[in-house]
């Protein structure tokens, strides 16, 4: 049997070339263009039908339709309906042509299509850049690349992957220990052998390596990349992993962040949807409204306009946010991605370290200095309290009073202002004197933030909660419970309770008893009782972090469907927020805040109070991993991004700067 066809567009029914053919003349004809017919005729026929067309087109008008096309079309909508038109091997080259021409390199485009084709789509390829313009593809990618970036590239552009039913069980322990062996177990990469590995090796052997890789590593051999390679080379070996994982979900990613962001990456968003419709657009989909809040349809929907949003959207094929269940690949894959997270062991990093040569007595003096007389020596106390660890600090605050007499806070108060006070003080405040304090403030005044009060209590664990408790009540004479009990109500205010206790269960996962977990959780679904807010809350409230991925993963076993899915359709506002960010941060905490981040600050303003919490608080903890993940989802670094989104005003020079420095680099 052959495999079931998972694209958006198929051949025709009643198919006459020559009849098609007559229709876009006459679509075309006289002053101005039908673009209508034209988009529901190209869009609803395969890319053979269109070949014929085309021909039909020459011998009965005596004219290249492309040509007409380009003449009568323009912007986006006319290389959308002319890359419908050229044959996939063509419509690739000329992508490739595209992207090494002038003066920069489109690195991205390069990677995307060598990472992703088959074996014959490559060789089709090469074929059709010699016949379109009779030059030498491998030539040309040498030519403008270097390093292991370009001899990765030559690899896949050799079109040699073992095939799919190629498994040599022999190899597969070895080659994985080949890969440890070749990065995470030495000083320095052996690049060469992540190349010919991955560049050679079949899919579904590699499919098994990277399990094993995992429990050798006790870590994804995504997180080696990123640790291990940098770059152009680290982003292409990430997207030949993604792509061996599963290449619905690569395009999915790919697609996202085409249309993320003020600005949408047509070239990209076209490529992708001409290329994929007769292939996997089905499962694609799937996969981005697994992996997003939102369906591909509705995004497309959001992002563009006219005549090229609908024939964008008829590629699409449909709309995902009105279907229930998972295709079998999403299911697969989103199975897979909770195993994957149950058994990744994370290595989190700061980026503010214990100062090594610290002398709290001069750095009390410093400050002193820094704040006496005409004006503040700003610089001075950035950087002392950005270079310090947090326990530093304190011993700083201690001795500032031992010898000066002097409340170092009060000081520090009264010397600046706006965002750099708010943040130089959160910076010197103990973490749970600092998470208090933020608590206070998401409940004080007209409003309730609700999204610092779920940030704060889901990504604690027991004993900073516990501490955080101790010093709200010594701050503000009053328990947090009491606060949150006044300032929150319903099923919302019960989940905030709940975790405000600090009793998480801290043990490993229960196979047995995730299993019954998961059980629970999809007949909470299923059932007509209306305590589905109470059920869940039950176990995403109280069972183990460990023990959540597991239930998550069983979950999908038990009810063909994701949890967040689930969440989004089922609950609505606060206890959706909160139930939603449960699950985000037990998939993986440092991609829940790099999300966070992001949403502080892209649109007109940035929520400074999020951003100022975020870095403060993570910054000895995991500030590192959440760079990576902002990297790797937003196609920006978050040092860029915060160079770009702190707004202008008389301290921001020196906010930015503070704020850059507890970021720790540029990626």
């Amino acid at each position: 049997m052959g495999k079931e066809f998972r694209g958006t567009v198929a051949d025709h029914p009643d198919f006459d070339a020559g009849s098609d053919a007559e229709a876009l003349y006459d679509a075309m004809k006289g002053f101005g263009s039908d673009k209508e017919a034209i988009l529901e005729l190209i869009a609803s026929r395969s890319n053979a039908q269109r070949q014929e067309i085309r021909a039909a087109y020459k011998s009965q008008f005596g004219k290249d339709l492309i040509d007409d096309l380009k003449y009568e079309l323009t912007g986006k909508f006319e290389r959308l309906i002319v890359g419908l038109m050229r044959p996939p091997a063509y419509h690739d080259a000329k992508e490739i042509k595209d992207a090494i021409k002038g003066a920069g390199t489109d690195e991205k485009c390069l990677i995307e299509i060598l990472a992703s084709r088959t074996n014959e789509q490559i060789h089709n390829l090469v074929a059709a850049y010699k016949d379109a313009y009779d030059r030498d593809l491998e030539e040309d990618v040498i030519g403008d690349t270097s390093g292991h970036f370009k001899k990765m590239l030559v690899v896949l552009l050799q079109g040699t992957r073992e095939e799919d039913d190629v498994v040599s069980e022999d190899l597969v322990e070895q080659d994985a220990q080949d890969l440890y062996d070749a990065g995470e177990a030495q000083w320095g990469t052996d690049e060469a052998k992540f190349i010919m590995l991955l560049g050679n090796r079949s899919v579904t052997h590699l499919q098994l390596v990277f399990d094993e890789y995992q429990k050798i590593a006790e870590k994804s051999i995504e997180d080696s990349i990123k640790s291990e390679l940098s770059g152009d080379f680290e982003t292409l070996m990430l997207a030949v992993v993604q792509c061996i994982r599963s290449k619905p979900m690569f395009f999915a990613r790919r697609l996202y962040k085409s249309m993320k962001g003020l600005g949408t990456a047509d070239n990209t968003l076209i490529r992708i949807m001409v290329c994929r419709s007769e292939i996997d657009m089905l499962d694609i989909r799937e996969c981005f409204r697994l992996r997003y809040e939102k369906s591909l349809y509705n995004m497309i929907q959001d992002d563009t306009s006219g005549d090229y949003k609908r024939t964008l959207l008829k590629l699409c094929g449909g709309d995902d946010d009105i279907a229930g269940e998972f295709f079998p690949e999403a299911a697969q894959i989103a199975y897979k991605m909770w195993e994957i997270s149950a058994m990744t062991k994370v290595q989190l990093r700061g980026t503010v370290r214990p100062y090594q040569n610290f002398d709290p007595a001069s750095d009390a003096q410093a400050l002193r200095k820094a704040m006496k007389g005409f004006g503040t020596d700003e610089d001075t106390i950035i950087d002392i309290v950005a270079n310090r660890s947090n326990a530093q600090r304190q011993e700083i605050r201690q001795t500032f009073k031992s010898l000066l007499g002097r409340d170092l806070m009060a000081d520090l108060k009264s010397e600046l202002s706006k965002n750099l006070e708010r943040l130089i003080l959160g910076l010197m405040m103990s973490p749970a004197e600092f998470d208090a304090k933020m608590m206070k403030k998401a409940m004080e005044g007209a409003g309730t933030d609700e999204h610092a009060l779920i940030e704060i209590l889901v990504t604690r664990n027991n004993q900073e909660i516990q501490e955080m408790c101790s010093a709200y009540q010594n701050a503000y004479k009053k328990s947090l419970e009491d606060a949150i009990a006044s300032e929150t109500s319903g099923h919302f205010k019960r989940i905030l309770i709940s975790l405000a206790q600090g009793t998480r269960e801290e043990d490993p996962a229960d196979m047995a008893r995730a299993l019954e977990d998961a059980q629970e959780l999809a007949d909470a679904c299923n059932a007509d009782s209306g305590d589905l807010e109470d059920r869940f809350m039950s176990i995403l409230c109280t069972r183990s972090f460990p023990h959540l991925r597991r239930v998550f993963q069983e979950f999908v076993r038990c009810s063909n469907k994701d949890i967040e899915q689930i969440i989004k359709k089922e609950m609505s506002g606060d206890i959706k927020n909160a139930m939603f960010a449960i699950v985000r941060s037990v998939k993986n905490q440092p991609s829940y805040f790099a999300d966070r981040l992001y949403k502080a600050m892209k649109g007109l303003g940035t929520d400074d109070r999020a951003l100022i919490r975020i870095m403060v608080s993570r910054s000895e903890i995991d500030l590192f991993n959440i760079r990576k993940e902002f990297k790797e989802t937003h196609d920006a670094s978050l040092h860029e991004f915060i160079q770009v989104e702190t707004f202008v005003g008389d301290t921001s020079g020196d906010y930015r700067k503070i704020l850059l420095i507890l970021c720790g680099g540029e990626d």
